[in-house]
């Protein structure tokens, strides 16, 4: 039986702005704050305090580093963070009613 309780679903992983970081980095590896904030569509600021939630979560590392002379900030999903991410579409699919064969509420089919 799933686990309908809201507490069973991962709180910080359930803002959009934070999923869809967690999910870009999983995919790009160590990128750069301005990466981060074009491919989820957000402004300097809200990225940064997302940023730092999912840093205070242990789900993404940062690191400062010069390049040249101009700081650059760039982060990284973490080995929990990635767990934290399987485990969060893991119980999702649980939720839904035969999941992957196309056929769940309201459809009809089965």
């Amino acid at each position: 039986m799933a686990d309908y309780a809201h507490t069973a679903i991962d709180e910080v992983l359930q803002g959009r702005v934070r999923l869809a970081i967690v999910a870009f980095l999983a995919g790009a590896g160590r990128v750069d704050f301005r990466t981060i904030r074009d491919a989820t569509e957000t402004t300097d600021g809200n990225a940064s305090v997302h940023l730092r939630k999912l840093e205070e979560a242990g789900y993404v590392s940062m690191e400062k580093k010069f390049v040249g002379r101009k700081p650059q900030t760039s982060y990284a999903l973490t080995e929990k963070g990635g767990k934290a991410l399987r485990d969060y579409v893991s119980h999702l699919e649980t939720l839904l009613p035969d999941a992957g064969n196309g056929q769940g509420k309201g459809t009809g089919k089965g």
